[in-house]
């Protein structure tokens, strides 16, 4: 069992794709940081460093566990961003949706509004094409 696990995680992650990780992981807590200083006051960053944490951790906790399951690390995802791209948001959708899922648990504060739930499906696909638009035009 544990061989077939390893087998599906190599298929859908792969070494190349890594810096697309790392965009995807800022790009995601950048739009979330702006909605926090929007509600907030930039202040709040550095009075309630927690308070912002844990506003972005559950969207980051779906990121990383559905993105690999969609294949947003596969090695087509890093060839182009015509692969990349849309391979992204369809990772979003699903990874904000168990985001929102968690936000709804005692253990992470703020609830689950319609609008809010829109705002962050809406920004939180266009940071990830954003992301890895410029990738593919800066680096690639």
């Amino acid at each position: 069992m544990a061989h077939s696990e390893e087998s599906f995680l190599t298929r859908r992650i792969d070494a190349g794709a890594y810096p697309l990780a790392v965009g995807d992981i800022l790009g995601i807590s950048a739009v979330l940081t702006i909605g926090v200083i929007f509600h907030n006051g930039i202040e709040y960053l550095s009075t309630a460093p927690i308070g912002w944490g844990l506003t972005i951790l559950p969207f980051l906790i779906g990121w990383v566990v559905i993105s690999p399951l969609i294949g947003a690390y596969s090695a087509g995802a890093a060839e182009s961003a015509k692969a990349a791209i849309p391979l992204a948001i369809r990772a979003w959708i699903p990874a904000s949706i168990v985001g929102l899922g968690l936000r709804a648990t005692p253990l992470f504060d703020g609830g689950v509004g319609i609008t809010f739930v829109a705002v962050v499906l809406i920004t939180g696909a266009i940071a990830v094409t954003a992301t890895r638009w410029l990738f593919f035009l800066i680096i690639r």
